[in-house]
Protein backbone atom coordinates (compact mmCIF):
# COMPACT_ATOMS: atom_id res chain seq x y z
CA UNK A 1 0.00 0.00 0.00
CA UNK A 2 2.93 2.34 0.65
CA UNK A 3 4.79 1.46 -2.55
CA UNK A 4 2.87 3.64 -5.00
CA UNK A 5 3.96 6.80 -3.20
CA UNK A 6 7.66 6.12 -3.52
CA UNK A 7 8.65 5.50 -7.14
CA UNK A 8 8.25 8.98 -8.59
CA UNK A 9 11.91 9.94 -8.15
CA UNK A 10 13.20 7.17 -10.37
CA UNK A 11 10.28 6.61 -12.71
CA UNK A 12 11.21 9.11 -15.41
CA UNK A 13 14.45 7.28 -16.07
CA UNK A 14 12.95 3.97 -17.04
CA UNK A 15 9.24 4.11 -17.75
CA UNK A 16 9.96 4.68 -21.40
CA UNK A 17 11.69 1.31 -21.77
CA UNK A 18 9.57 -0.73 -19.38
CA UNK A 19 8.07 -2.72 -22.25
CA UNK A 20 11.33 -3.78 -23.85
CA UNK A 21 11.88 -7.49 -24.18
CA UNK A 22 14.33 -9.52 -22.16
CA UNK A 23 17.95 -9.10 -23.18
CA UNK A 24 20.55 -11.84 -23.04
CA UNK A 25 23.44 -9.51 -23.81
CA UNK A 26 24.88 -6.29 -22.42
CA UNK A 27 26.65 -4.14 -25.03
CA UNK A 28 26.85 -7.22 -27.24
CA UNK A 29 28.40 -9.39 -24.53
CA UNK A 30 26.53 -12.46 -23.31
CA UNK A 31 25.37 -11.92 -19.73
CA UNK A 32 23.10 -13.88 -17.34
CA UNK A 33 19.52 -12.78 -16.85
CA UNK A 34 18.86 -11.05 -13.53
CA UNK A 35 16.88 -14.02 -12.26
CA UNK A 36 20.08 -16.11 -12.40
CA UNK A 37 22.89 -13.60 -11.96
CA UNK A 38 25.37 -13.97 -9.09
CA UNK A 39 27.51 -11.50 -7.16
CA UNK A 40 30.54 -12.74 -9.10
CA UNK A 41 28.75 -12.06 -12.40
CA UNK A 42 27.80 -8.54 -11.36
CA UNK A 43 31.25 -7.80 -9.96
CA UNK A 44 32.85 -8.90 -13.23
CA UNK A 45 30.44 -6.83 -15.31
CA UNK A 46 30.99 -3.75 -13.17
CA UNK A 47 34.76 -4.15 -13.23
CA UNK A 48 34.71 -4.51 -17.04
CA UNK A 49 32.46 -1.43 -17.37
CA UNK A 50 29.80 -3.44 -19.16
CA UNK A 51 27.35 -1.52 -17.00
CA UNK A 52 27.28 0.71 -13.95
CA UNK A 53 25.59 0.43 -10.59
CA UNK A 54 23.22 3.15 -11.80
CA UNK A 55 22.25 0.83 -14.68
CA UNK A 56 21.82 -2.01 -12.23
CA UNK A 57 19.61 -0.03 -9.85
CA UNK A 58 17.56 1.27 -12.77
CA UNK A 59 16.95 -2.25 -14.05
CA UNK A 60 15.92 -3.56 -10.64
CA UNK A 61 13.59 -0.60 -10.05
CA UNK A 62 11.94 -1.26 -13.39
CA UNK A 63 11.51 -4.94 -12.57
CA UNK A 64 9.90 -4.06 -9.23
CA UNK A 65 7.52 -1.67 -10.97
CA UNK A 66 6.58 -4.36 -13.46
CA UNK A 67 5.53 -7.10 -11.01
CA UNK A 68 4.79 -5.37 -7.72
CA UNK A 69 1.12 -4.65 -8.54
CA UNK A 70 0.60 -8.44 -8.73
CA UNK A 71 2.98 -9.83 -6.09
CA UNK A 72 3.12 -6.95 -3.53
CA UNK A 73 6.74 -7.78 -2.77
CA UNK A 74 8.25 -4.36 -2.03
CA UNK A 75 6.77 -1.85 0.41
CA UNK A 76 9.05 1.04 -0.51
CA UNK A 77 12.02 1.73 -2.72
CA UNK A 78 14.88 3.88 -1.58
CA UNK A 79 14.45 7.30 -3.23
CA UNK A 80 18.21 7.84 -2.87
CA UNK A 81 19.20 4.54 -4.50
CA UNK A 82 20.24 6.05 -7.83
CA UNK A 83 22.28 8.78 -6.16
CA UNK A 84 24.01 6.22 -3.93
CA UNK A 85 24.72 4.08 -7.00
CA UNK A 86 26.27 7.08 -8.78
CA UNK A 87 28.52 7.75 -5.78
CA UNK A 88 29.65 4.12 -5.72
CA UNK A 89 30.28 4.20 -9.47
CA UNK A 90 32.49 7.26 -8.99
CA UNK A 91 34.38 5.52 -6.21
CA UNK A 92 34.95 2.49 -8.45
CA UNK A 93 36.11 4.75 -11.29
CA UNK A 94 38.69 6.24 -8.93
CA UNK A 95 40.11 2.79 -8.26
CA UNK A 96 38.45 2.06 -4.91
CA UNK A 97 36.00 -0.72 -4.19
CA UNK A 98 34.63 -1.70 -0.80
CA UNK A 99 34.42 -5.44 -1.45
CA UNK A 100 32.35 -7.91 -3.46
CA UNK A 101 29.10 -6.12 -2.60
CA UNK A 102 30.29 -2.75 -3.95
CA UNK A 103 27.44 -1.24 -5.94
CA UNK A 104 25.19 -4.31 -5.58
CA UNK A 105 21.49 -3.64 -4.80
CA UNK A 106 20.03 -5.55 -1.85
CA UNK A 107 16.49 -5.43 -0.47
CA UNK A 108 15.95 -5.68 3.28
CA UNK A 109 12.90 -6.78 5.21
CA UNK A 110 10.68 -3.95 6.40
CA UNK A 111 11.54 -4.51 10.04
CA UNK A 112 15.25 -3.69 9.62
CA UNK A 113 15.48 0.02 10.34
CA UNK A 114 17.27 2.61 8.24
CA UNK A 115 17.85 6.24 9.17
CA UNK A 116 17.01 7.66 5.78
CA UNK A 117 13.93 8.63 3.78
CA UNK A 118 12.37 5.17 4.01
CA UNK A 119 9.91 3.98 6.64
CA UNK A 120 10.53 1.13 9.07
CA UNK A 121 7.07 -0.30 9.57
CA UNK A 122 6.97 -4.06 10.28
CA UNK A 123 4.01 -3.79 7.90
CA UNK A 124 1.95 -1.66 10.30
CA UNK A 125 0.54 1.85 9.98
CA UNK A 126 1.49 2.28 13.63
CA UNK A 127 5.11 2.92 12.58
CA UNK A 128 4.63 4.86 9.35
CA UNK A 129 6.60 8.07 9.84
CA UNK A 130 8.47 6.82 12.92
CA UNK A 131 12.18 7.69 13.05
CA UNK A 132 15.22 5.93 14.49
CA UNK A 133 18.41 7.59 15.78
CA UNK A 134 20.71 5.83 13.31
CA UNK A 135 20.79 2.93 10.90
CA UNK A 136 20.29 -0.53 12.31
CA UNK A 137 23.61 -2.33 12.52
CA UNK A 138 22.52 -4.60 9.66
CA UNK A 139 21.86 -1.63 7.38
CA UNK A 140 25.08 0.06 8.45
CA UNK A 141 27.13 -3.07 7.72
CA UNK A 142 25.59 -3.41 4.26
CA UNK A 143 26.46 0.20 3.47
CA UNK A 144 30.01 -0.25 4.83
CA UNK A 145 30.39 -3.23 2.48
CA UNK A 146 29.33 -1.08 -0.47
CA UNK A 147 25.87 -2.57 -0.95
CA UNK A 148 23.00 -0.37 -2.07
CA UNK A 149 19.91 -0.74 0.08
CA UNK A 150 17.34 -0.75 -2.71
CA UNK A 151 14.20 -0.75 -0.58
CA UNK A 152 12.09 -2.48 2.04
CA UNK A 153 10.52 -5.87 1.36
CA UNK A 154 6.97 -6.62 2.50
CA UNK A 155 6.52 -9.22 5.24
CA UNK A 156 4.04 -11.00 7.43
CA UNK A 157 3.00 -8.14 9.67
CA UNK A 158 5.04 -7.84 12.87
CA UNK A 159 7.05 -10.81 11.55
CA UNK A 160 3.95 -13.00 11.94
CA UNK A 161 3.52 -12.10 15.59
CA UNK A 162 0.10 -10.53 15.73
CA UNK A 163 -2.71 -12.80 14.57
CA UNK A 164 -3.89 -16.38 14.79
CA UNK A 165 -6.02 -16.02 11.66
CA UNK A 166 -3.79 -14.08 9.25
CA UNK A 167 -1.66 -15.37 6.36
CA UNK A 168 2.02 -15.51 5.53
CA UNK A 169 3.06 -12.38 3.68
CA UNK A 170 0.12 -10.17 4.64
CA UNK A 171 0.64 -6.77 6.19
CA UNK A 172 -1.72 -3.86 6.55
CA UNK A 173 0.85 -1.50 5.03
CA UNK A 174 2.00 -3.67 2.12
CA UNK A 175 -0.92 -5.97 1.33
CA UNK A 176 -0.61 -9.68 0.54
CA UNK A 177 2.67 -10.98 -0.89
CA UNK A 178 2.11 -13.94 -3.21
CA UNK A 179 4.71 -16.46 -4.26
CA UNK A 180 6.63 -16.66 -7.49
CA UNK A 181 6.04 -20.24 -8.58
CA UNK A 182 2.25 -20.45 -8.81
CA UNK A 183 -0.50 -17.80 -9.01
CA UNK A 184 -1.71 -16.72 -5.58
CA UNK A 185 0.87 -18.97 -3.90
CA UNK A 186 1.43 -18.78 -0.16
CA UNK A 187 4.93 -17.24 -0.11
CA UNK A 188 5.95 -18.58 3.29
CA UNK A 189 6.81 -16.16 6.03
CA UNK A 190 7.53 -13.98 7.65
CA UNK A 191 10.33 -12.78 5.32
CA UNK A 192 7.91 -13.21 2.45
CA UNK A 193 8.81 -10.26 0.25
CA UNK A 194 12.51 -10.93 0.74
CA UNK A 195 12.04 -14.47 -0.54
CA UNK A 196 9.99 -13.59 -3.62
CA UNK A 197 12.28 -10.66 -4.49
CA UNK A 198 15.39 -12.83 -4.49
CA UNK A 199 13.59 -15.62 -6.35
CA UNK A 200 12.66 -13.50 -9.37
CA UNK A 201 15.55 -11.04 -9.39
CA UNK A 202 14.10 -7.84 -7.96
CA UNK A 203 17.47 -7.42 -6.27
CA UNK A 204 20.56 -9.59 -6.16
CA UNK A 205 19.48 -10.96 -2.78
CA UNK A 206 17.68 -9.88 0.38
CA UNK A 207 17.95 -9.89 4.14
CA UNK A 208 15.30 -11.57 6.25
CA UNK A 209 14.75 -12.14 9.94
CA UNK A 210 13.83 -15.34 11.72
CA UNK A 211 12.44 -16.25 15.10
CA UNK A 212 11.29 -19.70 14.00
CA UNK A 213 11.08 -20.40 10.26
CA UNK A 214 10.82 -16.86 8.90
CA UNK A 215 13.91 -17.11 6.69
CA UNK A 216 13.94 -20.78 5.77
CA UNK A 217 10.22 -21.07 4.97
CA UNK A 218 10.09 -18.34 2.28
CA UNK A 219 13.53 -19.44 1.08
CA UNK A 220 12.30 -22.93 0.30
CA UNK A 221 9.16 -21.48 -1.34
CA UNK A 222 11.40 -19.39 -3.59
CA UNK A 223 13.89 -22.18 -4.38
CA UNK A 224 16.53 -20.19 -2.50
CA UNK A 225 19.37 -20.70 -0.11
CA UNK A 226 18.59 -19.13 3.25
CA UNK A 227 20.55 -19.11 6.46
CA UNK A 228 19.33 -18.40 9.96
CA UNK A 229 22.55 -17.71 11.86
CA UNK A 230 23.23 -18.52 15.48
CA UNK A 231 21.46 -15.97 17.65
CA UNK A 232 24.13 -13.36 18.30
CA UNK A 233 26.18 -13.78 15.13
CA UNK A 234 24.26 -10.91 13.51
CA UNK A 235 23.16 -7.87 15.48
CA UNK A 236 19.46 -7.22 16.13
CA UNK A 237 19.97 -3.56 17.04
CA UNK A 238 17.11 -1.47 15.61
CA UNK A 239 15.48 -4.51 14.07
CA UNK A 240 11.84 -4.52 15.15
CA UNK A 241 11.78 -7.50 17.50
CA UNK A 242 9.81 -10.50 18.57
CA UNK A 243 12.24 -12.27 20.88
CA UNK A 244 15.73 -11.30 21.99
CA UNK A 245 16.30 -14.98 22.81
CA UNK A 246 15.41 -16.28 19.33
CA UNK A 247 15.58 -13.47 16.74
CA UNK A 248 18.30 -13.65 14.09
CA UNK A 249 19.00 -11.84 10.81
CA UNK A 250 20.30 -13.64 7.74
CA UNK A 251 20.62 -13.52 3.95
CA UNK A 252 18.39 -15.12 1.33
CA UNK A 253 19.96 -15.65 -2.09
CA UNK A 254 19.96 -17.94 -5.10
CA UNK A 255 23.30 -19.60 -4.39
CA UNK A 256 25.21 -20.73 -1.33
CA UNK A 257 28.19 -18.58 -2.30
CA UNK A 258 26.13 -15.40 -2.51
CA UNK A 259 24.58 -16.25 0.85
CA UNK A 260 28.06 -16.70 2.33
CA UNK A 261 29.27 -13.38 0.92
CA UNK A 262 26.34 -11.57 2.49
CA UNK A 263 26.73 -13.32 5.83
CA UNK A 264 30.40 -12.34 5.84
CA UNK A 265 29.37 -8.71 5.47
CA UNK A 266 26.75 -8.60 8.21
CA UNK A 267 28.19 -10.89 10.93
CA UNK A 268 30.15 -9.55 13.86
CA UNK A 269 30.26 -7.99 17.31
CA UNK A 270 28.08 -4.96 17.97
CA UNK A 271 28.14 -2.96 21.18
CA UNK A 272 24.43 -2.27 20.74
CA UNK A 273 23.53 -5.98 20.97
CA UNK A 274 25.13 -7.76 23.90
CA UNK A 275 24.29 -11.19 22.44
CA UNK A 276 27.02 -10.59 19.85
CA UNK A 277 29.61 -10.47 22.64
CA UNK A 278 29.23 -14.26 22.89
CA UNK A 279 30.82 -14.74 19.44
CA UNK A 280 33.52 -17.26 20.40
CA UNK A 281 36.16 -16.79 17.74
CA UNK A 282 39.60 -15.41 18.71
CA UNK A 283 39.43 -11.62 18.88
CA UNK A 284 35.83 -12.03 17.61
CA UNK A 285 37.22 -12.50 14.09
CA UNK A 286 34.50 -13.97 11.88
CA UNK A 287 35.53 -17.06 9.86
CA UNK A 288 35.97 -16.73 6.12
CA UNK A 289 32.69 -18.28 5.07
CA UNK A 290 33.43 -17.96 1.36
CA UNK A 291 36.84 -19.62 1.60
CA UNK A 292 35.21 -22.54 3.43
CA UNK A 293 33.07 -23.46 0.40
CA UNK A 294 34.34 -26.65 -1.19
CA UNK A 295 32.44 -28.95 -3.54
CA UNK A 296 33.99 -31.96 -1.76
CA UNK A 297 32.91 -30.98 1.77
CA UNK A 298 30.41 -33.84 2.03
CA UNK A 299 33.25 -36.34 1.66
CA UNK A 300 34.12 -37.54 5.16
CA UNK A 301 31.30 -35.58 6.78
CA UNK A 302 29.20 -37.23 9.47
CA UNK A 303 25.51 -36.46 8.98
CA UNK A 304 22.68 -37.32 11.39
CA UNK A 305 19.05 -38.03 10.57
CA UNK A 306 16.68 -37.73 13.56
CA UNK A 307 14.15 -40.33 12.47
CA UNK A 308 12.01 -39.87 15.58
CA UNK A 309 11.64 -36.15 14.84
CA UNK A 310 10.70 -36.44 11.14
CA UNK A 311 7.11 -37.07 10.14
CA UNK A 312 7.51 -39.44 7.20
CA UNK A 313 3.83 -39.64 6.31
CA UNK A 314 2.78 -35.99 6.22
CA UNK A 315 4.24 -35.16 2.82
CA UNK A 316 5.32 -38.11 0.66
CA UNK A 317 6.69 -35.99 -2.20
CA UNK A 318 9.12 -34.18 0.08
CA UNK A 319 10.05 -37.34 1.97
CA UNK A 320 10.92 -39.27 -1.19
CA UNK A 321 13.11 -36.38 -2.31
CA UNK A 322 14.66 -36.20 1.17
CA UNK A 323 15.78 -39.83 1.09
CA UNK A 324 17.12 -39.35 -2.42
CA UNK A 325 19.19 -36.46 -1.05
CA UNK A 326 20.52 -38.72 1.68
CA UNK A 327 21.68 -41.14 -1.01
CA UNK A 328 23.38 -38.25 -2.83
CA UNK A 329 25.26 -37.37 0.36
CA UNK A 330 26.34 -40.96 0.87
CA UNK A 331 27.50 -41.20 -2.74
CA UNK A 332 29.52 -38.04 -2.13
CA UNK A 333 31.36 -39.76 0.72
CA UNK A 334 29.33 -38.70 3.75
CA UNK A 335 28.57 -41.10 6.59
CA UNK A 336 24.88 -40.87 7.42
CA UNK A 337 23.66 -42.21 10.76
CA UNK A 338 20.39 -42.31 12.64
CA UNK A 339 20.65 -39.71 15.38
CA UNK A 340 17.39 -39.50 17.28
CA UNK A 341 16.52 -36.68 19.63
CA UNK A 342 16.10 -37.56 23.31
CA UNK A 343 12.86 -35.53 23.33
CA UNK A 344 11.26 -36.10 19.94
CA UNK A 345 8.18 -33.94 20.55
CA UNK A 346 8.96 -31.17 23.07
CA UNK A 347 5.99 -29.52 24.75
CA UNK A 348 7.05 -25.99 23.86
CA UNK A 349 4.84 -23.06 24.86
CA UNK A 350 4.29 -19.49 23.68
CA UNK A 351 5.54 -18.03 26.95
CA UNK A 352 9.10 -17.24 25.85
CA UNK A 353 8.03 -15.36 22.73
CA UNK A 354 5.16 -13.60 24.48
CA UNK A 355 7.16 -12.39 27.46
CA UNK A 356 10.08 -11.39 25.24
CA UNK A 357 7.81 -9.41 22.93
CA UNK A 358 6.31 -7.44 25.81
CA UNK A 359 9.81 -6.40 26.93
CA UNK A 360 11.61 -6.08 23.60
CA UNK A 361 8.92 -4.09 21.81
CA UNK A 362 8.93 -1.52 24.61
CA UNK A 363 12.70 -1.16 24.20
CA UNK A 364 12.29 -0.54 20.45
CA UNK A 365 9.57 2.06 21.03
CA UNK A 366 11.73 3.79 23.63
CA UNK A 367 14.55 4.13 21.09
CA UNK A 368 12.51 5.98 18.49
CA UNK A 369 13.41 9.61 17.96
CA UNK A 370 9.95 10.27 16.53
CA UNK A 371 6.96 8.16 17.58
CA UNK A 372 3.97 9.45 15.59
CA UNK A 373 1.28 7.63 17.60
CA UNK A 374 3.02 7.87 20.98
CA UNK A 375 3.21 4.11 21.43
CA UNK A 376 5.21 2.81 24.36
CA UNK A 377 3.86 -0.65 25.21
CA UNK A 378 2.25 -3.65 23.58
CA UNK A 379 -1.06 -2.53 25.11
CA UNK A 380 -0.68 0.79 23.27
CA UNK A 381 0.00 -1.03 20.01
CA UNK A 382 -2.98 -3.33 20.46
CA UNK A 383 -5.27 -0.38 21.11
CA UNK A 384 -4.03 1.36 17.96
CA UNK A 385 -4.38 -1.76 15.83
CA UNK A 386 -7.88 -2.54 17.02
CA UNK A 387 -9.12 0.99 16.29
CA UNK A 388 -7.24 1.95 13.09
CA UNK A 389 -9.43 0.80 10.20
CA UNK A 390 -6.65 -0.02 7.74
CA UNK A 391 -5.21 -2.56 10.20
CA UNK A 392 -8.23 -4.77 9.33
CA UNK A 393 -9.12 -5.81 12.86
CA UNK A 394 -10.92 -8.08 13.71
CA UNK A 395 -10.68 -9.74 10.28
CA UNK A 396 -7.03 -10.13 11.24
CA UNK A 397 -7.10 -10.58 15.00
CA UNK A 398 -4.55 -9.75 17.71
CA UNK A 399 -4.60 -13.16 19.37
CA UNK A 400 -0.84 -13.47 19.83
CA UNK A 401 -0.66 -10.10 21.52
CA UNK A 402 -3.68 -10.96 23.62
CA UNK A 403 -1.92 -14.09 24.83
CA UNK A 404 1.30 -12.21 25.58
CA UNK A 405 -0.55 -9.58 27.60
CA UNK A 406 -2.62 -12.20 29.39
CA UNK A 407 0.61 -13.65 30.83
CA UNK A 408 0.79 -10.66 33.11
CA UNK A 409 4.61 -10.59 33.11
CA UNK A 410 7.60 -9.98 30.86
CA UNK A 411 10.99 -11.62 30.41
CA UNK A 412 12.37 -10.29 33.70
CA UNK A 413 10.03 -12.56 35.66
CA UNK A 414 11.19 -15.85 37.19
CA UNK A 415 8.34 -17.69 35.49
CA UNK A 416 9.80 -16.69 32.13
CA UNK A 417 13.20 -18.07 33.12
CA UNK A 418 11.71 -21.44 34.03
CA UNK A 419 10.15 -21.81 30.58
CA UNK A 420 13.26 -20.59 28.82
CA UNK A 421 15.33 -23.25 30.59
CA UNK A 422 12.94 -25.88 29.24
CA UNK A 423 13.59 -24.58 25.71
CA UNK A 424 17.32 -24.76 26.25
CA UNK A 425 17.01 -28.39 27.29
CA UNK A 426 14.65 -29.35 24.47
CA UNK A 427 16.91 -27.71 21.90
CA UNK A 428 20.10 -28.74 23.69
CA UNK A 429 20.64 -32.10 25.35
CA UNK A 430 17.10 -33.17 24.54
CA UNK A 431 17.27 -32.19 20.89
CA UNK A 432 19.60 -30.92 18.17
CA UNK A 433 22.68 -30.01 20.18
CA UNK A 434 22.56 -33.23 22.20
CA UNK A 435 22.38 -35.34 19.05
CA UNK A 436 25.33 -33.50 17.49
CA UNK A 437 27.46 -34.01 20.58
CA UNK A 438 26.51 -37.64 21.29
CA UNK A 439 26.94 -38.83 17.73
CA UNK A 440 29.85 -36.54 16.83
CA UNK A 441 27.98 -35.04 13.90
CA UNK A 442 28.95 -32.31 11.50
CA UNK A 443 25.28 -31.57 10.90
CA UNK A 444 21.75 -32.88 11.21
CA UNK A 445 19.60 -32.89 8.08
CA UNK A 446 15.81 -32.60 7.92
CA UNK A 447 13.17 -31.58 5.40
CA UNK A 448 13.01 -27.79 5.60
CA UNK A 449 9.28 -27.88 6.28
CA UNK A 450 10.02 -29.71 9.56
CA UNK A 451 13.30 -28.12 10.61
CA UNK A 452 12.72 -24.59 11.91
CA UNK A 453 11.64 -25.20 15.49
CA UNK A 454 14.48 -27.67 16.09
CA UNK A 455 17.00 -24.84 15.80
CA UNK A 456 14.83 -21.96 16.99
CA UNK A 457 14.29 -22.54 20.67
CA UNK A 458 17.99 -22.65 21.59
CA UNK A 459 19.18 -20.21 18.90
CA UNK A 460 21.15 -22.65 16.74
CA UNK A 461 21.96 -22.12 13.03
CA UNK A 462 20.47 -23.81 10.00
CA UNK A 463 20.75 -23.47 6.23
CA UNK A 464 18.09 -24.46 3.70
CA UNK A 465 19.02 -25.46 0.15
CA UNK A 466 16.67 -26.28 -2.77
CA UNK A 467 15.67 -29.95 -2.83
CA UNK A 468 12.85 -30.37 -5.34
CA UNK A 469 9.52 -29.28 -6.78
CA UNK A 470 6.00 -30.59 -6.67
CA UNK A 471 5.09 -32.33 -9.95
CA UNK A 472 3.47 -30.32 -12.71
CA UNK A 473 0.32 -32.44 -12.26
CA UNK A 474 0.03 -31.84 -8.50
CA UNK A 475 -3.40 -30.91 -7.18
CA UNK A 476 -3.76 -27.41 -5.77
CA UNK A 477 -4.53 -27.08 -2.06
CA UNK A 478 -5.39 -23.76 -0.43
CA UNK A 479 -5.42 -22.39 3.08
CA UNK A 480 -8.26 -20.57 4.81
CA UNK A 481 -7.26 -17.29 3.15
CA UNK A 482 -7.32 -18.86 -0.32
CA UNK A 483 -3.55 -18.94 -0.82
CA UNK A 484 -2.07 -21.94 -2.60
CA UNK A 485 -0.07 -24.04 -0.13
CA UNK A 486 0.79 -26.92 -2.46
CA UNK A 487 0.56 -26.94 -6.22
CA UNK A 488 2.37 -27.60 -9.49
CA UNK A 489 6.07 -26.65 -9.59
CA UNK A 490 6.18 -25.18 -6.07
CA UNK A 491 9.67 -25.74 -4.60
CA UNK A 492 10.70 -27.27 -1.28
CA UNK A 493 14.03 -27.59 0.51
CA UNK A 494 16.35 -29.57 2.74
CA UNK A 495 17.99 -28.07 5.82
CA UNK A 496 21.40 -28.55 7.40
CA UNK A 497 21.21 -27.85 11.15
CA UNK A 498 24.36 -27.38 13.23
CA UNK A 499 25.92 -26.59 16.54
CA UNK A 500 26.18 -23.08 17.87
CA UNK A 501 28.44 -20.82 15.75
CA UNK A 502 29.03 -23.56 13.16
CA UNK A 503 27.85 -21.60 10.11
CA UNK A 504 31.18 -22.19 8.37
CA UNK A 505 30.66 -25.94 8.46
CA UNK A 506 26.99 -25.75 7.48
CA UNK A 507 27.65 -23.50 4.49
CA UNK A 508 30.41 -25.82 3.30
CA UNK A 509 28.10 -28.85 3.45
CA UNK A 510 25.25 -26.92 1.82
CA UNK A 511 27.57 -25.79 -0.97
CA UNK A 512 28.75 -29.32 -1.61
CA UNK A 513 25.14 -30.53 -1.84
CA UNK A 514 24.17 -27.62 -4.08
CA UNK A 515 27.02 -28.29 -6.49
CA UNK A 516 26.08 -31.96 -6.77
CA UNK A 517 22.36 -31.38 -7.31
CA UNK A 518 21.86 -27.97 -8.99
CA UNK A 519 18.14 -28.15 -8.22
CA UNK A 520 17.43 -24.50 -8.94
CA UNK A 521 19.16 -24.57 -12.32
CA UNK A 522 17.46 -27.78 -13.44
CA UNK A 523 13.97 -27.11 -12.12
CA UNK A 524 11.00 -25.12 -13.39
CA UNK A 525 11.16 -21.34 -13.39
CA UNK A 526 8.76 -19.02 -11.55
CA UNK A 527 5.46 -18.42 -13.32
CA UNK A 528 5.94 -14.64 -13.26
CA UNK A 529 9.32 -13.13 -14.10
CA UNK A 530 10.06 -9.54 -15.16
CA UNK A 531 11.20 -9.22 -18.77
CA UNK A 532 13.43 -6.21 -18.14
CA UNK A 533 17.18 -6.86 -18.11
CA UNK A 534 20.42 -4.97 -17.69
CA UNK A 535 20.83 -4.67 -21.44
CA UNK A 536 17.77 -2.43 -21.51
CA UNK A 537 19.72 0.19 -19.54
CA UNK A 538 23.46 -0.26 -20.01
CA UNK A 539 24.81 2.50 -22.22
CA UNK A 540 21.67 4.64 -22.11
Amino acid sequence: MGFKRLLTTASAIWLGVAQLGRCSTVKGVSFPDLIDVTIDDLEEGLSRSLFTSVDLVSAYLARIEQVNPVLHVVNEVNPDALNIAAELDALRASGTTLGPLHGIPILIKDNIATNDKMNNTAGSFALVGAKVPRDSTMAAKLRQAGAIILGKANLSQWANYRSSNSSSGWSAYGGQVTGAYYPNEDPGGSSSGSGVAAAIGLSLAALGTETSGSIISPSQKGCLVGIKPTVGLTSRYLVIPISSHQDSIGPMARTVKDTAILLQAIAGVDSYDNYTSAIPFPEHKIPDYVAALNASSLSGARIGVPLNAINQTSNPTEIVAFWSAIKTMQDAGATVVTSNFTVASPNTTTIVLGADFVSDLAVYFAGLTYNPHDLHTLSDLRDFTQTFEAEMYPNRDTARWDGALDLGYNNTDGRFWEDYQKNLYWGGEGGLLGAIERDQLDAVVMPTSQAASRAAIQGAPLVTVPLGFYPATWNVTRNARGLVQQGPNIPFGISFLGGMWEEEKLLALAYSFEQKTQVRKKGPKPYLVPNIELGDFAGF
